[in-house]
């Protein structure tokens, strides 16, 4: 899963994948790797097999014209399904965005979508699902929320019998038992986090002094920045130099100091940076304008999901971020529509996963959103639409 939080979202944590935490070794804020020397020399890197693999990986998620991967099988369109779509917060660009490809779907397929926000607040959530249950839908989208925040309301849902599918709802995509989902829609953590530190080691042609910026009170982001650097160090020229722990709610106060300090600790080593989530370079850009670096320039920055518009504005710009892993909004968005009719037709889950996707200046054509081809097409023509 990627994972969509804005300043004003709710900070959820996803246990499903704390259990990473506790397999991968990560540094701690401030702390500096054994290894962490200057990143320079030799043109060759230590890692040339993983060098050879990480490029290919990139190369390919790269490829804006890849042919649909999706469902080519499944039900024709089940006639007059009303669908609410229950956002955490449609100020909140990843929720907004599949929300957008949400309603786009159902019109194609001949639905009526209602769309209460729950204002990024527990209470308000609590309160917009519960409105969403008592309306009585044929089903009901959970977006960009732990459901088991919303555990009562979820109960009722069930108990009357009403589909509930997620978007960015728990860890992992696919059916889920507890709670009980039809299905939750999102990329897999870790291919986002593997394809953020492969781009790294290509584009440094795996010499590389990386910062990897993280929110260790989130146990679902801090499993993803720990995925990160476990991939990252199976090239032994790839050094983590710090990883900076910031909670997501301070970044905007936290990240600039956070990014001077960084800049006097470690200057020309640090090439690179990871982040769990793009906005963290936004917050950076300041402090590293102000330290003299070029936003073109060193160090090259990824956000290991999100993609939301001003990320895609500072790649198009090359204004201190360099690529993003985004979510396809509106693929996803029509997907969870599809998802739904297989549920009203006694069908079970597609079982699809998008694929990860880079975004970088080359390939984004200028656009503020990652919308791959083929899916409308393919959906419509499954629903017989």
């Amino acid at each position: 899963m990627t994972y969509h939080p804005t300043r004003k979202a709710t900070i959820r944590a996803v246990a499903a994948l704390a259990v990473l935490t506790a397999t991968v070794a990560g540094c701690t804020r401030g702390s500096e790797s054994a290894g962490s020397t200057s990143v320079g020399g030799s043109s060759k890197a230590g890692c040339p097999a993983v060098l050879a693999k990480a490029k290919k990986a990139v190369a390919g998620a790269e490829a804006v014209d890849a042919p649909w991967s999706g469902p080519t099988t499944g039900p024709k369109a089940v006639a007059g399904k009303t669908v609410v779509y229950v956002a955490q917060s449609m100020t909140n660009p990843g929720v907004a965005g599949a929300a957008e490809g949400v309603k786009e779907a159902a019109k194609a397929i001949g639905w009526k979508v209602r769309i209460i926000d729950g204002q990024g607040t527990p209470a308000g959530i609590q309160a917009a699902v519960s409105q969403a249950v008592a309306v009585k839908p044929d089903g009901i989208v959970l977006s960009g929320f732990d459901p088991k925040s919303t555990a009562q309301q979820v109960a009722q849902a069930n108990a009357a019998g009403i589909p509930l599918i997620g978007w960015h709802a728990v860890g992992t995509p696919g059916p889920s038992k507890d709670p009980k989902l039809f299905s939750n829609i999102t990329t897999k953590v870790e291919d986002v986090a593997k394809i953020s530190a492969d781009w790294v080691i290509s584009q440094s042609n795996g010499r590389a002094g990386v910062v990897v910026f993280t929110d260790a009170s989130i146990p679902f982001a801090k499993g993803k920045s720990d995925l990160i650097e476990r991939e990252l160090a199976t090239c032994s020229d790839t050094k983590v130099l710090s990883t900076s722990n910031i909670p997501i709610a301070d970044a905007s106060s936290r990240t600039p100091q956070e990014v001077s300090a960084l800049l006097s600790r470690f200057g020309a080593k640090w090439t690179h940076s990871v982040a769990i989530n793009d906005l963290y370079f936004a917050d950076a850009a300041p402090a590293l304008r102000a330290g003299g670096k070029q936003g073109n320039g060193a160090p090259f920055s990824i956000g290991a999901g999100d993609g939301d518009p001003s990320a895609f504005q500072r790649i198009n710009s090359k204004q201190f971020q360099a690529a993003t892993v985004p979510e396809p909004l509106s693929e996803q968005g029509w997907q969870i529509v599809d998802e739904f009719n297989r549920a009203f037709a006694g069908k079970p889950a597609s079982g699809y996963i998008a694929p990860v996707h880079i975004t970088t200046a080359a390939n984004s054509g200028g656009g503020s959103s990652w919308d791959p081809k083929g899916y409308r097409e393919a959906y419509r023509k499954l629903w017989g639409k």
